[in-house]
């Protein structure tokens, strides 16, 4: 069943099997070379109201393979430092013609108030506070499906700083729906119940062993608080992060993933980030992929692209 185009993308939450298959398929034409006509100028910017790497430079990159025009923004040499808020600051590059805006915040579902404003600009989120990270999710999906081939009974733990993460939100609930079996392990201060009816928190020993896809989380000193004054990164190496020798327990065709960026000695042995089993660096080669596709599907929606553009693709 073909899926309808949207003019914003803000969560997996009500994300389809056949969108994420759609989505992962036309990722894969843009690996092999595809291209895609613009039906006019399209002008993108990109919002990023915390620090980024990967996400940031990924939709950079994106935008300009497929021949969009990116304005530069610095929220730090912006009107926000006046005071301006996001609405007026999404306003005023709408009116002089943005078409589209990436946006990361720190506040969890700032895009509510937007969309409710019915904007022409389209809204992307690129991560909410420890809300949402659809780009993420998705990019982690085409990793785990170009490894397995399917979702079904794919055995996914996600391990480490649960409670602050928007990537083990966005792919909990993508994951489950797709067929997979998800679960968690990590201290207890950083997993909350309402992860419970997505999977069970296991030991990391435990999940380690049983794995398919061994997805680590960064630990996010920067949402620890208090926290963070007794927070000793040689112990939670040992107790809670893949070491070598939790590593050479894993099962023969499984692999690790992380959003990154990586605290190396923490969350994973530094050895280990571009092992056999690692599949850190791929994840973010699909990241660009995957934005671009994301960006063509809003493009469609907003009638920049012609759908016959996607032909083959659903």
């Amino acid at each position: 069943m073909a899926f309808k185009y949207q003019h914003d993308l803000v969560t997996v939450a009500d994300m389809s099997e056949t969108e994420v298959l759609h989505k992962i398929k036309l990722a894969q034409l843009f690996k092999a070379g595809k291209r895609i006509t613009l039906n006019r100028p399209v002008y993108a910017m990109n919002l990023f109201f915390e620090n980024s790497t990967r996400t940031h430079t990924s939709f950079d990159m994106a935008e300009r393979r497929l021949g969009m025009q990116v304005l530069q923004f610095d929220a730090n040499a912006s009107s926000v430092t006046k005071g301006e808020t996001l609405e007026d600051t999404v306003k005023t590059i709408q009116a002089i013609g943005v078409d589209l805006a990436v946006i990361r915040h720190s506040e969890n579902e700032y895009y509510n108030d937007l969309l409710k404003q019915n904007l022409d600009i389209s809204i992307v989120n690129a991560g909410d506070g420890s809300g949402q990270h659809p780009s993420q999710s998705l990019l982690d999906m085409m990793t785990i499906y170009e490894e397995f081939g399917t979702f079904k009974d794919i055995k996914v733990s996600i391990i480490g700083d649960l409670n602050h993460s928007r990537v083990a939100r966005s792919n909990m609930e993508l994951l489950t729906r797709l067929g997979a079996k998800v679960a968690f392990a990590g201290p207890n201060q950083w997993y909350d119940d309402k992860f419970a009816k997505y999977g069970a928190h296991l030991t990391v020993d435990e999940v380690v062993q049983d794995s398919d896809v061994v997805m680590l989380l960064r630990v996010q000193k920067e949402r620890l608080g208090d926290e963070l004054n007794d927070f000793d990164e040689g112990k939670y190496h040992q107790k809670y992060g893949l070491t070598k020798e939790r590593y050479a327990t894993m099962k023969e065709n499984s692999i690790i993933m992380h959003p990154a960026p990586v605290n190396r000695g923490v969350e994973i042995d530094s050895n280990l980030v571009e092992s056999d089993k690692s599949r850190i660096f791929k994840q973010m080669e699909n990241g660009m992929y995957m934005r671009m596709v994301i960006l063509t599907d809003v493009m469609v929606a907003k009638g920049i692209v012609n759908k016959t553009d996607l032909l083959g693709v659903d």
